[in-house]
């Protein structure tokens, strides 16, 4: 696809500002766990992100929300994002039951908590979650790094990193094999229908299931 200039300079601006806000730490900034207030001002500070996010598509770049994604889902899609999770949280439990033990690694703390909050929150942060970070790491990251490198595989790369690393402020470094593998599935999947209901969907159950049952 031909990028002009201003098209290139407002998708270079977008992926920097989009990319790093989530990079901060947030989590630590708002005292996420302090309380049911922090927990909420939490949410809202990605809610809002996810505003903006939507907001900057439609009226700066003056592109329609299928240019990040937002696709009509075909039951292929809703199928695959369902085999995703599956693949997904099968790899991460065996990441969290066999290979943390064997490193002596654990996350007993956040996990902690995790489950210490409110189940209403945590519905809330699983559909947050399912929803902002698909559209900022695959949706926008990848469609607009593979627009101006020309490259899936900078797309990719840019993606997966920084929404590997993006966990780091909250979980801590062990996080990194969990959200990396996790990563690698949905990045794997979006390249595959390059639909982002479909990543939403996938990455929801996995949230789901790993979050709610803690």
């Amino acid at each position: 696809m031909n990028v002009t200039r201003s098209d290139w300079r407002t998708s270079a601006l977008g992926l920097v500002l989009f990319l790093t806000l989530p990079g901060l730490p947030l989590s630590r900034w708002e005292n996420e766990f302090a309380g049911v207030g922090h927990l909420i001002g939490y949410e809202a500070i990605w809610w809002a992100m996810v505003i903006a996010l939507l907001l900057y598509v439609l009226q700066i770049e003056n592109r329609p929300l299928a240019s990040i994604g937002f696709r009509r889902p075909k039951s292929a899609d809703i199928f695959i994002g369902i085999g995703a999770s599956i693949l997904a949280v099968a790899g991460i439990a065996v990441i969290y039951f066999w290979i943390f033990p064997a490193l002596h690694w654990n996350e007993s703390q956040p996990v902690h908590q995790l489950a210490a909050t409110p189940l209403w929150w945590r519905l809330v942060s699983v559909i947050r979650a399912a929803v902002a970070e698909e559209m900022v790491f695959r949706g926008y990251a990848m469609e607009r790094t593979l627009e101006l490198s020309n490259s899936m595989a900078a797309a990719c790369l840019l993606s997966w990193s920084v929404f590997t690393l993006e966990h780091v402020s909250t979980w801590g470094w062990t996080h990194v094999i969990l959200a990396g593998f996790g990563g690698a599935v949905l990045t794997a999947q979006y390249v595959w229908r390059r639909n982002l209901w479909g990543n939403i969907l996938a990455h929801c159950l996995i949230d789901g299931i790993a979050v709610l049952a803690s």
